[in-house]
């Protein structure tokens, strides 16, 4: 969901130099590593957190091979948390200094007594995650819960490099390689779909008064960005806005399209996927007219379907580009961080590619039950 952002308080101000100029030391780990895996009670407890309120992450975990699904949704169950805490803060809460306590109890090996930090602690422990990427995400966080806005297509980099290239670069980190072209390539992708975010839900954004189209791109296409925040509605001016939006998405699409080369081979399809069934948000919304205001693009299962098999066959052909190209300017503090931290020394090995076929299977049949449920029908393996 996108969100818009004001100017942080000075004390944010200062932390925001600190995530994008460098990583953060890690403290030391407890002496005994305990593993990461579906067995833990904490990332159980996890699992049924995201069962039960983010159904739609979960079953795209799926699609990752087991080595690093653990992984992905003990991330991704502290992220949700967080940004929970954040959105939901009350006058005079200080959520921001409860997460940063949070996060330096974890990273010592001491977390605090919930099952989100235990899990997290353990994958930060196995996979020595750089701190930075979190403290990023937490500081978009905060960017939404101040309402900011953007000016320009490079305060918003800014703003998807925080809420969405850093969990780009944390799932990267995790699948292995560390590369800092890789990690670029991963940012850029996070970015880009936060972009088609933004085009897709301009109106339920201005609806709830927040903003994040290109205030600069507003203007110069006729429109005062107050007034049509007051009475949101859809016009041909708003078109020209969402198309430069997602001619922008497009162009980072295609840059972080070789990056899937250079990952491991059991994620590259479910990856590819993602990448091809998000970016299939703004072709759908282009062939609507361009209208987000007024309703919301959806892509359907039976699109989703042929996509999820075009990555099973397209991800084959995907080449790591010769010339690696110059990584979007807002997350180069992100990179360049990830490269003071301790890499792992090894990831397990990738399991073979023989079990995607069936993973891509799997979340067949659950888009497939989930159509026949949203249309009150029974699924076709329940009827007579």
């Amino acid at each position: 969901m996108s969100r818009p952002e004001r100017m942080p308080s000075d004390g944010a101000a200062r932390h925001v130099s600190a995530v994008t100029t460098e990583a953060i030391t890690p403290q030391a780990a407890p002496v005994t590593l305990k593993e990461l895996d579906f067995d833990s009670l904490d990332l159980q407890a996890c699992v049924a957190m995201m069962q039960g309120g983010s159904k739609t992450f979960f079953a795209a975990s799926r699609l990752l091979p087991p080595r690093v699904r653990a992984a992905s949704i003990a991330l991704y169950a502290f992220c949700r948390v967080a940004d929970d805490l954040v959105d939901e803060a009350d006058p005079g809460d200080t959520p921001l200094e409860v997460l940063r306590s949070r996060l330096d109890a974890i990273y010592a090996g001491t977390p605090d007594d919930h099952v989100e930090d235990h899990a997290l602690s353990l994958l930060v422990q196995q996979y020595k995650l750089p701190r930075h990427l979190l403290d990023a995400l937490i500081e978009g966080f905060a960017w939404d819960a101040a309402g900011r806005t953007y000016d320009s297509i490079e305060d918003l980099h800014a703003y998807g490099a925080r809420v969405a290239g850093s969990v780009g670069a944390m799932m990267c980190w995790i699948m292995g390689p560390q590369s800092m072209d890789t990690l670029a390539r991963a940012c850029e992708l996070g970015v880009a779909m936060q972009l088609t975010n933004i085009a897709r839900d301009a109106g339920h954004d201005a609806s709830i008064g927040r903003l994040y189209l290109p205030r600069r791109w507003l203007i110069e296409a006729g429109i005062d960005p107050e007034t049509w925040l007051a009475q949101p509605r859809f016009i041909p001016a708003i078109a020209q806005v969402i198309t430069r939006l997602l001619d922008e998405a497009d162009r980072l699409y295609k840059q972080a399209h070789s990056g899937i080369a250079a990952l491991p081979p059991d994620c590259r399809a479910a990856i590819c996927a993602a990448s091809m069934i998000y970016a299939e948000i703004g072709h759908q919304l282009r062939r609507e007219g361009l209208d987000s205001v007024s309703k919301r693009t959806v892509v359907s299962t039976t699109r989703k379907l042929m996509l999820l098999a075009s990555a099973w066959t397209q991800v084959h052909w995907i080449r790591l580009s010769e010339h690696s190209p110059e990584p979007l300017a807002a997350i180069v503090g992100l990179v360049q961080g990830c490269r003071n931290a301790t890499p792992v020394a090894g990831h397990k090995s990738y399991f073979p590619n023989r079990a995607m076929p069936q993973r891509v299977a799997w979340m067949f049949d659950l888009l497939e039950r989930r159509e026949a449920d949203r249309l009150g029908l029974n699924h076709p393996s329940q009827t007579p």
